[in-house]
């Protein structure tokens, strides 16, 4: 069994300020005064070390409930199990698991396990390598805050991104910072940020956007034991563009990045140049 060191001491307990008039124009999930209600979800599963981390480093912000998949679920993205039904496990209190997908877990915790209570935030993770560009179409762990934000709630992956003698305890305090930031000022509707932790001690935050990085081997073909041939996808090491003001620029640069992303994914631009087209689409007896 692995021992979780709490983080209790690695910060001041939180002070609540009011929200100014000038941050009234954004539509946001609004802030509470009572003490917070936090619903924890990953994808690597339970029984990984980050999820662990993460509760002990929120456990002083509020009331903190971890509802997570019973095994890794890395990959899965934003897939919500309808196939068959799913099996809900109390394994301490407030501690739950769920044999399915984190978006799976996500649902249940806040339509069953909450049994009506809606939290003042999510929070993804802290996961087991790196969701930044774009693999955050891919993450579980990100999708689990994006069904978070589908439902009204604010929400925040973290990654922590795997190196030499890497540790959580970076990413675990900043959780706890971005947290308690997010907890006192909202988010606006419709928006979660998705926080990567370089693996060394970080020298700051860098507000970024998506970065962009290709597979050198998309697809690897391979033997199994009896013989039939088979294949890997993502088989090779990703390399990543060096693109100023990404996600991947800032962790490379030994900082951590924060990329708010939203779930409204039209491209305004393009809808603008086709509305000025419209004539061109008209069907044909119209």
């Amino acid at each position: 069994m692995i021992s979780w060191q709490p983080f209790s001491r690695l910060a001041e307990p939180v002070t609540r300020r009011p929200l100014t008039p000038a941050s009234w124009s954004l539509s946001l999930y609004t802030p509470r005064v009572a003490q917070p209600l936090l619903l924890l979800s990953n994808d690597d599963g339970y029984h990984s070390e980050g999820i662990h981390v993460l509760a002990d480093a929120l456990e002083s912000l509020g009331e903190v409930w971890v509802v997570a998949p019973d095994r890794e679920n890395s990959a899965v993205s934003h897939a919500l199990t309808l196939s068959r039904p799913l099996r809900l496990a109390q394994i301490a209190e407030h501690h739950f698991t769920v044999d399915g997908t984190p978006t799976d877990c996500v649902t249940l915790g806040i339509g069953q396990v909450l049994k009506g209570r809606t939290p003042d935030l999510v929070v993804s993770g802290i996961n087991f390598g790196a969701n930044m560009g774009d693999d955050v179409h891919y993450s579980g762990t990100v999708s689990a805050a994006f069904e978070a934000a589908i439902m009204g709630v604010a929400a925040i992956a973290v990654s922590q991104v795997v190196g030499k003698e890497f540790s959580y305890v970076h990413a675990g305090r900043f959780a706890r910072l971005i947290a308690s930031r997010v907890l006192e000022r909202g988010l606006p509707a419709g928006t979660l940020l998705n926080v990567n932790v370089p693996p060394q001690a970080p020298g700051g935050v860098r507000f970024t956007r998506l970065g962009k990085r290709v597979y050198t081997e998309g697809v690897v073909e391979d033997t199994d034991p009896r013989g039939r041939r088979c294949y890997w996808i993502g088989g090779g090491d990703p390399v990543w563009e060096d693109i100023p003001g990404t996600d991947f620029a800032a962790v490379g640069a030994g900082f951590i990045s924060v990329t708010p992303l939203q779930l409204d994914m039209t491209d305004r631009e393009q809808l603008a140049r086709l509305e000025q087209d419209i004539a061109g689409w008209k069907l044909e007896g119209s």
